[in-house]
């Protein structure tokens, strides 16, 4: 890192200018500064949950940002998707402190994007060197960028961090006019299932809408979140977003916003939620009153799919973990995450750890990958 540069910690993202923020940020959503103050503002982060910002500010010789990181001060492992709470049990059995650390995320979502906004001048290795320096100066055990960009990745490997690597199922829009253009292309037994989950899905007597940003009203968003509590009560148990938060993105990120609906009559019985970019759909949370046949197909891939073909978006990401995704033509993609650690005995340890998790996962993706539903040459 340059001598002349500098790095600031802000304690909100209201701290840093939208402007700023967002010129480096790019178009992902999840690392926008409306999504982070969404979650800010609805105090879904803060002191009370264990996610205490800590915006990574890089400034040149007299003020000028030319690097930034949504980062926090987290207490627990808890929201991350990347999951670390064997490395905090170790260390804290050898009599050290592994949390708080500091987390740079896209909080409660696991979802690729870029985790370092730099300057076109400025180096990853700048912020890697700065991001250590924040947590040495702060005494704090580690620092943990996760689901960031493979050339984030290589360029932090690069600097010295331990590298690893997971998997999510995205889907891939090959010019398709339409979903039964889609269906063309997978093999015949794949296509009939798909088929027949839909006209299930689509024959319980349910309507189905799409809403954007705008369009939401209160009174739908309060339907949601009471969908996502109900899929929260039967996975987790606690839930990471208030019920202000859900409101607050309608509000700040306008039509990047897509709601995707299910009612009988007048009343609302499941939800999924989206956020778009230009060139990629990106499936959150989902929920239902009770269950249907098949409705979280429907509603989670199928309807998405739909929604991309529609609107020429190349990439659906329908979120973390599901081989089940791949038979409805999501296949295995790799996601990446590195990690600055203190401790030179634990940094040793998880390198070992995450030497022997990378061939597995390879192994694991290679063997997934010949599941493919689609048709091979000369196949039905």
């Amino acid at each position: 890192m340059a001598t002349s540069c500098t790095l600031d910690l802000a304690a909100s993202i209201h701290d840093i200018p939208a402007s700023e923020w967002d010129t480096l940020a790019g178009g992902n959503p999840f690392v926008s500064h409306a999504f982070l103050a969404a979650v800010e503002d609805s105090g879904s982060t803060g002191a009370r949950t264990g996610w205490l910002p800590r915006h990574a500010v890089l400034r040149a010789d007299g003020g000028t940002i030319v690097g930034l990181a949504p980062m926090y001060a987290k207490g627990h492992s808890y929201g991350e998707y990347v999951f670390d709470h064997g490395w905090a049990d170790a260390l804290e059995r050898a009599g050290g402190a592994y949390y708080p650390k500091l987390q740079v995320a896209s909080p409660f979502s696991p979802v690729p994007g870029p985790r370092l906004l730099l300057r076109q001048e400025m180096s990853i290795a700048a912020m890697a060197q700065a991001l250590v320096g924040a947590c040495q100066a702060l005494e704090l055990s580690s620092v943990h960028v996760t689901f960031c960009t493979y050339p984030e990745w290589t360029g932090l490997g690069d600097a010295g961090w331990l590298r690893r690597a997971g998997m999510q199922f995205h889907w891939q829009n090959r010019g398709y006019r339409d979903f039964e253009d889609f269906l063309a292309a997978l093999s015949s037994r794949k296509r009939k299932s798909i088929r027949r989950e839909r006209r299930e899905a689509q024959g319980a007597g349910l309507e189905f809408v799409t809403l954007r940003g705008p369009e939401i009203d209160a009174a739908t968003w309060r339907a949601f979140y009471g969908f996502y509590t109900s899929t929260v009560d039967r996975k987790w148990g606690s839930a990471y977003l208030t019920r202000r938060f859900f409101p607050l993105l309608g509000e700040r990120l306008g039509e990047r916003v897509v709601l995707m609906l299910a009612r009988r009559g007048r009343e609302w019985v499941a939800g999924a939620l989206n956020l778009a970019s230009p060139h990629t759909l990106y499936g959150r949370n989902w929920g239902a009153r009770e269950e249907f046949p098949f409705l979280h197909f429907e509603l989670c891939y199928y309807r998405a799919l739909d929604f991309a073909i529609a609107n020429d978006i190349a990439t659906v990401e329908a979120g973390a973990q599901g081989e089940h995704k791949i038979q409805r033509g999501y296949l295995p993609t790799p996601t990446y995450s590195a990690h600055w650690i203190a401790h030179s005995g634990l940094r040793r340890a998880v390198a070992d750890f995450l030497e022997g998790e990378a061939i597995e996962n390879s192994a694991r993706m290679r063997a997934l990958a010949e599941l493919s539903p689609y048709r091979r040459e000369g196949e039905a």
